[in-house]
């Protein structure tokens, strides 16, 4: 059965507080909170600054066992560099503290600026030095700058499989040629809804599945209604069996996907008036998953000191 990890990007947000976490609850308890009123979160702290092993180890000790952490890549890389001259800083990224994260390592989450255009043999190129599993991930890390080598810049399980997913916000990758590559690499295409601010596409490119919901009529603000949510369950629950809707809005509609369940990460990003937390609540409870978490929203916390 293909698993199922829903959370909010992010979980340090000043107006969640005496709202999604209960008045008194001091900042440090707030992911213990967070990461059992959901199952999943996406770590964006490190799109603005490399982590450290110390801050990914404790990340993980605050966290439950079976909770996922999925990662968003370094700007430097997408925005700054454009991913010209990136192999010094991917070195940076892997040995930055990923692995302390163990079994808690979901996908790791590559977002493009709405300026970067496709360029086929640029993406194939950075496409071809991701890392695909923990050995590949230690040999980058063992290359970075000596600032970075700090205990357990190299603690990588060997076989740990890695998931990369790409987000697009640019009309260029509308492009079956980028499908094509994403599938050469078992990469997935974000599934990203920006209340068509940006492309749009439910390509199925991986082995698994990344959703990214910025809300559907106000980016970042505008909550899911009940119908929207049960939009997005059918959906998810078709993904996760290897089917596509019907009315699945495609790149590539003449190529298939490689058939088989996938696992599915969805991350809500409609934090401004905190809608995201609920959100990602409401669509964990349709799918019946909250039945092992300990905390729900605005309540106080059990087992978690104020």
């Amino acid at each position: 059965m293909a698993a199922i990890y829903i959370g909010m990007s992010g979980w340090r947000y000043a107006p969640w507080r005496g709202d999604f976490y209960p008045k008194g609850l001091v900042q440090k308890n707030e992911l213990k909170f967070a990461s059992r009123a959901v199952n999943s979160i996406e770590i964006n702290g490190s799109f603005y600054a490399l982590q450290t092993p110390e801050r990914y180890r404790g990340w993980a000790a605050d966290t439950p066992e079976r909770f996922v952490f999925s990662i968003k890549a370094p700007r430097l890389i997408t925005h700054i560099k454009r991913l010209h001259d990136i192999e010094q800083p991917l070195a940076n990224f892997f040995a930055s503290g990923l692995g302390q994260l163990d079994d808690r390592l979901g996908a790791i989450l590559w977002q493009f600026p709405p300026s970067f255009k496709f360029d086929a043999a640029l993406m194939e190129a950075f496409l071809a030095q991701l890392p695909t599993d923990g050995k590949a991930a230690k040999k980058l890390a063992s290359q970075s700058d000596e600032r970075m080598q700090v205990e357990g810049y190299l603690d990588w399980q060997g076989k740990r499989a890695l998931r990369h997913a790409v987000e697009i916000r640019n009309d260029s990758f509308v492009d079956p040629a980028f499908i094509a590559l994403l599938r050469k690499f078992n990469v997935a295409l974000v599934i990203a809804d920006t209340a068509k601010k940006w492309p749009y596409a439910e390509d199925l490119t991986a082995d698994f599945v990344y959703m990214r919901l910025h809300g559907d009529k106000k980016l970042y603000s505008s909550g899911y209604s009940d119908a929207a949510l049960k939009r997005w369950h059918k959906r998810m629950d078709a993904w996760r069996h290897g089917k596509q809707p019907d009315d699945a809005h495609l790149i590539s509609p003449d190529s298939k996907p490689s058939p088989g369940p996938r696992d599915i990460y969805c991350y809500f990003d409609n934090d401004i008036k905190v809608r995201s937390p609920y959100d990602a609540r409401a669509l964990l409870e349709s799918f019946d998953l909250t039945g092992a978490l300990l905390t729900r929203p605005g309540e106080l916390p059990q087992g978690i000191e104020l």
